[in-house]
């Protein structure tokens, strides 16, 4: 690489002479390149056994860009392209736009536009060319990401009613940790909040000196006040998305502190808050759409009486007035996900719990809930709805009443009843939560839920695992505003869908992906240099039939630079509803891998031709240097 040729002028940080491996970092750092500490290291070492001390020469620190910088994937790409092997003409480059990333629209337009981004060097971009330098910096870039750039932003119709979105939804958000003893703190909220969650859970009791509290009742985690929950809120709802953020309350205070609770919503949240019908009118036959209620808040709360009662209350005072709503409880379902008391229970007695299903059924307890008229008339569009039967639905809900069915209920339905499922949530909007026994705060797999159109599927956000990784690929679509319009199947009224029928709905997709190389992938924490014996799992989570899994080959002891070249082939039944997830581990011994790195898409949201492959850590933060290089085709 001559001196002219170079993107940077060095000159400046070797006038002192020679550099060390600190130098090396801060030079790297301020050209933008992103690097691992280990691969760098190692291939400083390498450069360094060439000649004593531990100071390198500018040529020195050339042969290091080079190692890290130039891949000879992106050098046979650029030559295969290039007239000379040096230089890419305009021409050429569209013809690579074209034929090989299947950008069928690229014009001469969108090839100035590349090069007079990424192309550094002034005498090649003005001759309207791009170097290799800059052809690098294009494929590293965000444009040449798997993830579709068009589906970074909002490109969905966000007038639909609410019900016919899938919507980003958490679980007691106000814990960090597990529901027995974890910390309650108002973090939860804030990256819940930051992640582009759109349902938030607050789980309030009453507290001291008439301030009510939010933690996990029942139990050790600490407590918040409810107070300092909504100045949180207030602060960080529309940070991420525009859309409506709904307050879903887990309400288990006195009428007195429901009375503090509504005076704190309407005091901080102002004129965020929801607390009367948009327009003044009360649609019965449909909710609003996510269009019509931004930068809104909602509560969604026990409800006493309709709609049009709270309309003509709205005019009086009615400070301290309190309605009692009758709840039948049946035995067994905790109300919403509080934990049960525990109760232990021998052997025999379980025995025998099989056999009094035979007997006459118990009457169903009768709960009498008092509800204070200031909180009650704050809850709009989103009214707490026990559910009884999805016949009961039909027959008797309003479409602004909603229902949240505990993951175990909500599975045996799926397996019972998809077809009138999901003409429920066609109409109302379902909330799903974990059973009250996932103590450590696991996750449940939502996949199987968004496939019946619920729009709500409640996840611990604090809980890392594949669970969490679906719903941030998930919601990563529609510019990550925490909406995202269901597919048209899922919507209509008279749908014949089921998840395990598809029928008429499925629109097969032939996916053909050639997994071509890793680079800097995270060394092996066995490691005690840079190295890993990395593989590669492509799995696809979708409608039962598209549920599939394969893997790549091992490379033995090469985390910088592993090469597969392998081609996986998939046939997808229903693309609209199937997540694609890539997953790097290490393989430490034969029955035992580690988690190295994830990302995971829609796969509606796939770009094809090659692509970078961004790679999150266990907590869902970005890698910034490791990535998988790949091939995407699919018609």
């Amino acid at each position: 690489m001559d001196e002219n040729r170079y993107p940077f002028p060095l000159l400046n940080d070797f006038k002192t002479g020679n550099i060390d491996f600190e130098g090396c970092m801060r030079l790297l750092e301020k050209m933008q390149i992103p690097f691992d500490e280990d691969h760098l290291k190692h291939i400083f070492r390498k450069t360094l056994d060439k000649h004593t001390g531990d100071i390198i020469s500018m040529d020195d620190f050339r042969a290091i860009y080079r190692a890290l910088v130039h891949r000879p994937e992106f050098e046979e790409l650029f030559k295969a392209y290039s007239t000379d092997g040096k230089i890419l003409p305009d021409g050429q480059l569209l013809k690579f736009l074209v034929k090989e990333q299947f950008q069928t629209e690229a014009n001469e337009t969108t090839v100035l536009e590349i090069i007079m981004k990424y192309e550094p060097i002034d005498e090649v971009r003005t001759k309207r060319m791009m170097s290799f330098e800059g052809f690098i910096r294009y494929m590293n870039s965000e444009e040449c990401s798997i993830f579709k750039s068009q589906h970074r932003s909002i490109y969905q119709d966000m007038n639909h009613p609410l019900c016919d979105y899938f919507i980003s939804s958490s679980h007691n958000t106000y814990l960090i940790a597990d529901q027995l003893m974890g910390p309650s703190h108002l973090w939860g909220y804030t990256s819940a909040l930051l992640k582009g969650c759109r349902c938030l859970e607050i789980d309030c009791w009453d507290g001291n000196n008439n301030e009510p509290i939010v933690y996990h009742g029942h139990t050790l985690t600490s407590r918040i006040p409810f107070r300092s929950v909504v100045h949180v809120i207030d602060k960080y709802a529309f940070m991420s998305s525009a859309y409506p953020l709904v307050l879903s309350l887990e309400n288990h205070c006195s009428p007195k502190q429901q009375e503090v609770m509504a005076a704190c919503l309407k005091s901080i949240l102002g004129d965020k808050l929801l607390s009367s019908p948009i327009g003044g009118e009360v649609d019965m036959t449909r909710l609003p759409s996510p269009e019509a209620l931004k930068f809104k808040v909602l509560i969604k709360n026990k409800k006493v009486g309709t709609l049009e009662q709270s309309l003509l209350r709205m005019e009086d005072e009615y400070h301290g007035e309190i309605e009692e709503l009758s709840d039948t409880e049946s035995e067994g379902e905790d109300s919403d996900d509080t934990l049960p008391l525990p109760t232990l229970r021998s052997p025999s007695k379980r025995r025998g719990e099989r056999r009094s299903s035979l007997l006459p059924q118990k009457k169903p307890k009768v709960r009498k809930t008092k509800i204070a008229l200031a909180l009650s008339d704050l809850v709009v569009y989103t009214k707490s709805q026990k559910f009884v039967s999805f016949d009961h639905s039909l027959q008797h809900q309003q479409c602004y009443e909603n229902n949240s069915i505990g993951e175990s209920h909500a599975r045996k339905l799926l397996r019972t009843s998809a077809k009138e499922f999901i003409s429920h949530t066609t109409r109302f909007i379902t909330r799903i939560y974990p059973k009250g026994t996932r103590m450590s705060s696991s996750n449940y797999n939502p996949q199987e839920f968004w496939n019946v159109g619920c729009q709500m599927v409640a996840l611990n956000f604090q809980t890392p695992g594949t669970q969490m990784e679906l719903q941030d690929g998930k919601f990563l679509d529609n510019g990550g505003c925490g909406y995202v319009l269901k597919p048209e199947f899922l919507r209509d009224r008279n749908t014949t869908f089921t998840p395990r029928n598809v029928g008429g709905h499925s629109k097969p997709m032939s996916l053909s992906i050639r997994l071509i190389s890793g680079h800097q992938l995270p060394p092996s924490s066995m490691s005690k240099t840079n190295k890993a014996d990395p593989m590669v799992h492509i799995e696809i989570y979708g409608v039962p039939e598209d549920q599939t899994r394969k893997k790549s080959s091992v490379i033995k002891s090469n985390a910088l630079c592993p090469k597969w070249n392998e081609t996986f082939s998939f046939n997808i039944q229903v693309p609209e509803l199937a997540m694609i997830r890539f997953c790097v581990e290490d393989e430490v011994s034969l029955v035992n891998n580690e988690f190295l790195g994830q990302y995971t898409l829609p796969v509606t949201s796939l770009n094809t031709g090659y692509r970078r492959i961004p790679l999150l850590s266990k907590e869902g933060i970005k890698l910034e240097s490791a990535s998988l290089f790949a091939h995407v085709w699919y018609y």
